[in-house]
């Protein structure tokens, strides 16, 4: 049985004494994490060097940070609200401040998007690698602890939202081929999760279980769904076959998708005249699920809950709706999972990241249960030639990770009738700083050409799959941004990849932001920007647009001062003093309360 005590320090202490001065920590992905057992194994490493503590880990979680004086304003009350009591984690700290000790390695193999790109020692210390791969890299190094977050019922205890490589740890571990100490924290708010996730008190070393350690669960908010995400998830829709198989990730592009299918099932003739809006020759799976569709995910994202709820997902596989790696949502998606009926939350399953991102192991049955299947995923950008740039930059900073990307694309080309699908932004930035996600070449990528399959863009879909490289080209080119669609071409041509007669067909030529948003105009009442909930209050989803707008315009100071003169007409009054700028107290604030009431207009 293991050791049960509410003092972390006890925890740290009797790992040292059993393991000795070299650790190396295994902490989950995300949410999984135990703070306090990793945070006093940290403060023992800090204070002593002989100590060396290697915590290899993925997704390491931090609170919102803000860039100025107003985001501050808008973000605080935010932060404390959805973060509250939520502990930070101390190599995280020292790590973002430089100050984390030689004798302490941080290894990730997946960031927080773009959270790490200014810090070098985290670049450093990044480790490549499919989320498939990582738990063998954990044996590799030679783990000897784990410290994960667990949910408590009498005396079962449940992995909760991160089976996805403990499970694994724990096969290598009865396999022989690993030997570490297993110890937990329990968290009251984390739901409990059956199947393969409940495990005996047996199965730990040592669990931390206090009120005083106690705390309230990282919790990111749903952001708003925009015109151009609502336009991918239209057209991501029509790909996705009744009594299918269905993996969607993190984010306003999935999001974007589940509530595209949502609308294709219980409003189908909104659905066909929104999607007629976007494209007039659109076509493909456009009608109602009658069978339904599994669920097969790394990651349980909140969304999957309104899909099974809305009927999309009815599909049963060996009793199950639903199979997931490892969960991360909003404080309605975990209070969802604590509420539901106990024999609706059973048909969700926890499962190892072998069992949903990989074919090996027990493969004529996974193949069996995948049929249809539809792996979807966000990518940055992507090359004319079709290679996908979905985890960094060319210069070689790492913005988020591999992750599972690459182990979908392989079913996708292993099983006989799934499809990898990339869902992209044609363009980032606004204005004169707009810029093509869609590039003749970059000097990094995720995906390579000859993996190329699906891409998905708010401009309509190219299927990519088995063609030639002109063909690629075309396709690519037809679902770019027009204001980039010339040089694209150009670019193309010179590199004699594609005939210099070719052009692009009238229709693909209106790619323009402002036909997307005629476009799904009349379908506003169905396409809402928070379909799923909403962390914020009114005032606050008014602030979040104009806070854009305002960042947009800072690039020009004539916009700004335009701005400015339109913000001396009065009103807005509740939105000002959300932002404490009702009655502004130094010159700053004056000119900050004229831009918000203006961008606040418009």
């Amino acid at each position: 049985m293991p050791h049960i005590t509410t003092d972390a320090n006890e925890i740290a202490d009797a790992i040292i004494a059993q393991v000795g001065k070299t650790i190396v920590l295994g902490l989950p992905l995300g949410l999984g994490k135990a703070p306090h057992i990793a945070n006093a194994l940290f403060v023992r490493a800090a204070a002593d060097p002989s100590i060396k503590l290697t915590i290899f880990t993925a997704l390491t979680l931090e609170k919102p940070r803000y860039k100025n004086a107003l985001e501050r304003r808008f973000l605080e009350p935010v932060i404390e609200r959805l973060f509250g009591d939520w502990p930070e984690l101390a190599y995280a700290k020292a790590l973002r401040t430089g100050t984390l000790p030689p004798n302490i390695e941080v290894n990730e193999f997946f960031f927080l998007a773009g959270r790490w790109l200014g810090v070098p020692r985290a670049q450093q210390s990044y480790i490549a690698a499919n989320y498939t791969h990582a738990t063998r890299y954990l044996v590799e190094r030679g783990v000897n602890v784990i410290a994960q977050l667990v949910a408590k019922r009498g005396d079962r205890y449940s992995l909760s939202g991160n089976t996805d490589i403990t499970l694994d740890l724990f096969k290598a571990r009865d396999e022989g081929r690993a030997q570490f100490l297993v110890t937990a924290q329990v968290n009251s708010e984390l739901p409990f999760m059956h199947g393969e996730a409940d495990l005996p008190a047996g199965d730990f070393d040592f669990i931390l279980d206090s009120p005083s350690t106690d705390f309230s669960l990282f919790a990111p908010p749903h952001e708003p769904i925009g015109d151009a995400e609502y336009a991918i998830g239209l057209h991501t829709a029509p790909l996705v076959p009744d009594g299918g198989t269905l993996q969607i990730g993190i984010g306003k592009d999935g999001d974007a998708v589940a509530q595209a299918l949502i609308l294709r099932h219980r409003d189908n003739d909104i659905f066909r005249k929104a999607l007629a809006a976007l494209d007039p020759n659109a076509s493909g799976h456009l009608e109602r699920f009658e069978t339904g569709l599994h669920g097969l995910s790394e990651m349980l994202v909140s969304a999957f809950l309104q899909l099974i709820q809305s009927g999309v997902i009815k599909r049963e596989v060996e009793g199950a709706l639903l199979n997931a790696g490892f969960f991360l949502g909003p404080k309605s998606f975990y209070s969802a999972l604590r509420e539901m009926p106990e024999a609706q939350r059973e048909k969700i399953r926890m499962r190892a990241i072998s069992f949903t991102n990989q074919l090996y192991g027990d493969e004529d049955t996974k193949r069996r249960q995948r049929p249809g299947a539809r792996f979807i995923n966000s990518t940055m950008m992507v090359t004319l030639l079709g290679a996908a740039i979905s985890d960094g930059l060319e210069d070689g900073r790492v913005v988020s990770g591999v992750g599972g990307q690459y182990d979908f694309f392989a079913q996708a080309f292993a099983l006989p009738d799934a499809r990898a699908i990339l869902t992209l932004n044609a363009t980032r930035g606004h204005g004169s700083r707009a810029t093509s996600n869609v590039r003749w070449s970059y000097g990094h990528q995720t995906i390579p050409r000859h993996l190329r399959d699906i891409v998905v863009s708010e401009y309509g879909v190219a299927n990519l799959r088995g063609c030639t490289d002109a063909q690629v080209i075309a396709a690519l080119l037809n679902i770019a941004d027009s204001r980039f669609q010339d040089e694209l071409l150009r670019q193309a041509k010179d590199a004699g990849k594609i005939a210099k007669s070719h052009e692009i067909a009238p229709q693909y030529r209106n790619n323009t932001p402002e036909r997307i948003k005629r476009a799904l105009q009349p379908f506003r009442e169905h396409l809402p920007a928070f379909p799923f909930g909403c962390d914020f209050d009114e005032t606050e989803r008014r602030l979040m647009p104009a806070l854009e707008r305002l960042q947009n315009a800072s690039a020009s100071p004539l916009e700004l001062v335009r701005l400015a003169l339109r913000g001396f007409v009065g009103g807005e009054e509740a939105a000002l003093a959300r932002m404490q700028l009702d009655r502004p107290r130094s010159l700053q604030d004056r000119i900050y309360k004229l831009l918000l009431r203006a961008a606040l207009r418009e």
